[in-house]
């Protein structure tokens, strides 16, 4: 597992709708835009299920970006463009038809029944418990929150009334949900959820959304985690094109093949081949039994759940690859390019889930790795940390490990390739 931005290999074998939507983007711009539009992807496909260890699961992800102020997450926010138009199109619809039901109902025209609720895909972040239970009970086949400040939730996570962290636990397995307000005497139920996640923040920005590493939620979660000071970036070049109208023609596209699925009158499966699930038992299997010998033990829900993302990022992957030859199938098999993405994928933010791990549960260095820092000048390069190690014992590999670890546990930040500066104690 790396903690370098995403190896191009996963770039190079993404299907051709995710490439163009990568191709402008640099560095961790270019993993945020790829993460984030997976996870808008993962609310997109109606009628199209998997099974997972028996169980009938959708592609629903969530992703969570955390990293400096101004370190360029907000790259996020492009993302948006995908699903709005299918969004605008679900409210105005459900709009009309009330409008529609309000005339009859002036006309005085009986059994019209219940009147139309708002139809959505987008749910505003700055919901209370109770209005998250309505959004999520009236969105077209699923919903998905869009933030890019976690403090939107966080304010809301905070108050009583607010705090949704079990009924995000529930939906990420489509656990069904259920409300009762005493006052207005109703009690609601929602079957089978579908709500997907994508948030950006800054690590300090992590509380009180995700109180503790073992409450469940954390493990539920894709983390993208960096901290370094970027160069300043170029700010009137055009040689990058126009992304906004490039996302708004990729949500076109997302669009018609949104219809075309929520049509279906059969649902679509998908699945893995035979050889895939051999490869999947015997890569999770090799990670789980990694973390259970050198990690902490209280890591190993995270590792199992990363074999669900895995699962539904290689869904994701070959649904949007194939999706002009769904038409006439009722199953479709993963590609094996997208499953070694997936895989290849999951193995890196496995990692940047352990940092994020590390940050919560502020984890100290041992001794001997804390004598090697305390060594080390305030501004140094790889080259020292590795000359200092060499006299502690430790090969040059096993100091880049190191390095890896201390910028996760906050006691260094990468300034540039290959310069660090140790943070403030």
């Amino acid at each position: 597992m790396d903690f370098e931005p995403l190896n191009e290999e996963v770039y190079s074998n993404l299907p051709n709708f995710l490439k163009k939507l990568t191709q402008p983007f640099k560095g961790r711009e270019k993993d945020i835009v790829l993460l984030s539009s997976i996870g808008v992807l993962s609310n997109s496909f109606p009628n199209v299920y998997g099974k997972y260890a028996g169980d009938e699961v959708s592609a629903n992800l969530y992703v969570m970006i955390l990293a400096p102020p101004a370190s360029g997450k907000g790259v996020m926010n492009y993302s948006r463009y995908l699903i709005e138009k299918i969004d605008r199109h679900l409210i105005d619809k459900s709009t009309q038809a009330q409008k529609a039901w309000k005339k009859k109902k002036q006309k005085g025209e009986d059994d019209l029944g219940s009147i139309t609720p708002i139809k959505l895909k987008i749910i505003p972040g700055n919901i209370s418990s109770a209005d998250l239970y309505d959004k999520l009970k009236n969105s077209h086949h699923g919903g998905i929150i869009i933030e890019s400040e976690a403090d939107t939730l966080n304010a809301i996570m905070k108050q009583d009334f607010g705090d949704f962290s079990d009924v995000l636990r529930k939906a990420f397995h489509h656990e069904n949900l259920s409300i009762s307000r005493k006052t207005e005497k109703q009690f609601d139920k929602i079957y089978s959820p579908k709500l997907s996640l994508l948030i950006s923040g800054t690590p300090d920005q992590l509380d009180p959304f995700i109180k503790s590493t073992s409450n469940g939620l954390f493990s539920r979660m894709i983390f993208y985690y960096f901290n370094e000071i970027g160069e300043f970036k170029e700010v009137f070049s055009e040689s990058s094109g126009d992304p906004v109208k490039l996302f708004y023609a990729a949500g076109d596209a997302l669009f018609g093949l949104y219809g075309e699925l929520a049509q279906r009158q059969k649902r679509l499966q998908f699945r893995l081949t035979k050889d895939q699930i051999a490869a999947f038992q015997t890569e999770m299997t090799s990670i789980y039994e990694i973390v259970c010998t050198e990690f902490e033990l209280e890591f190993i829900s995270t590792v199992k759940r990363h074999g669900l993302i895995l699962f539904r990022i290689s869904m994701i992957l070959t649904i949007i690859r194939k999706r002009e030859l769904l038409s006439e199938q009722d199953i479709v098999h993963c590609e094996d390019q997208d499953f070694r993405t997936s895989l290849l994928l999951v193995k890196n933010l496995l990692y940047h889930a352990y940092t994020i791990f590390n940050l919560k549960n502020k984890v100290e260095l041992p001794q001997n790795e804390q004598k090697i820092l305390d060594s080390l000048g305030e501004v140094f390069l790889t080259s020292d940390a590795v000359n200092v190690g060499q006299l502690y014992g430790f090969s040059e590999r096993t100091i880049a490990d190191k390095l890896k670890k201390w910028i996760g546990a906050k006691k260094i930040v990468k300034v540039f390739h290959g310069r660090y500066r140790k943070m403030e104690k």
